[in-house]
């Protein structure tokens, strides 16, 4: 059994552990995640994952290793529903969201603490949560102020050295400031962009010619052979139906994103102001930056810093002891 927790930060829910309640083995400690949360099964029905790539997620916590440039530090790793797989290469921002509740549910900072500066482990990023106030189980605002994140999986801003490429014939802009993103017009893929998720992941002549995209990208980019990786991720822009500064459409990789991941939007949004990107044509003279998506809008601010603020919300959903399924073979 394993003490964990349950939140919903963003757009995303995810399991929430203690450092030192997990094996120090990584391969270890992966096999009892896969175990946890029950995966491979698309279901998830022997664990308590979600089925889904967005509530098949895992936050590591612990105290800061370095006490004088952070709070706590955080791993995060996504479980595959359909693979055996941990993967950590990445952060999740909506995760991210919850880091700050949990430190205080924790006793890892106070119970009363209005910032929690945490060190994204995968990483090395430091962002600056401010929390507002709630008891366990309310709804509670915070905003996310990201530092040195351009290039932090990449190692550049706009790893391939240009803010343009062209890739099978289509003009992209492939930037890292927190995530690996390739942003490409929806009308170059025959689309307007409004599509429904439904329709965007039935259409199999889009994902072959998405995904041919997305391998190219990733050599580009100085990410190798990204077949079996989940970044760079893809995101579609077009026109905003409504008060936004753009429609987004973002493929996690393959499926689409009903919303958008918090370093995607920050990725997106720094785009935005780019002179030459491809997003560059909706650049306004404000710092905010609205994301529309399937489900609604995101909002993120560029800061004076270079940095990016967002907004986001984190709910305790549960607070207990789980049961990993057992490593030996079973019958159901």
């Amino acid at each position: 059994m394993i003490r964990t927790a349950v939140l919903r930060g963003g757009t995303s829910k995810g399991v929430y552990l203690d450092a030192a309640d997990l094996p120090a083995d990584p391969a270890v400690r992966d096999g009892l995640l896969l175990r946890l949360l029950g995966s491979p099964d698309e279901r998830q029905i022997d664990g308590i994952g979600g089925g889904h790539p967005l509530t098949s997620k895992v936050a590591v916590v612990s105290p800061a290793a370095d006490p004088s440039g952070a709070d706590v530090d955080y791993l995060f790793l996504q479980v595959h529903v359909d693979r055996p797989l941990v993967s950590a290469e990445q952060p999740c921002g909506n995760i991210l969201a919850g880091i700050g509740p949990y430190a205080r549910l924790r006793g890892l900072v106070p119970p009363d603490a209005g910032t929690v500066r945490i060190r994204m482990v995968n990483t090395g990023g430091l962002v600056v949560a401010t929390l507002g106030p709630g008891a366990p189980g309310d709804e509670i605002e915070v905003a996310l102020e990201f530092q040195e994140t351009a290039g932090s999986v990449c190692g550049s801003l706009l790893p391939t050295g240009n803010v343009r490429d062209e890739i099978d014939g289509i003009p992209v802009t492939c930037i890292d400031n927190g995530m690996p993103v390739v942003l490409a017009a929806a009308a170059d893929f025959g689309l307007t962009g409004h599509e429904a998720l439904a329709e965007l992941e039935a259409d199999g002549a889009l994902a072959a010619r998405r995904e041919r995209l997305r391998l190219r990208a990733g050599e580009l980019m100085g990410l190798g052979d990204v077949s079996s990786a989940t970044v760079p991720k893809v995101t579609l822009i077009a026109p905003p139906r409504g008060d936004g500064t753009l429609t987004t459409r973002t493929f996690i990789p393959h499926r689409c994103h009903p919303a958008i991941g918090v370093l995607g939007a920050v990725s997106v949004a720094t785009a935005v102001g780019l002179p030459g990107s491809v997003a560059a044509a909706h650049a306004t003279g404000d710092d905010l930056v609205r994301l529309e998506h399937p489900t609604g809008h995101f909002d993120t601010r560029r800061t004076s810093s270079g940095g990016a603020a967002v907004l986001r919300t984190a709910r305790l959903l549960s607070d207990g002891t789980a049961w990993p399924r057992s490593p030996h073979p079973h019958r159901s």
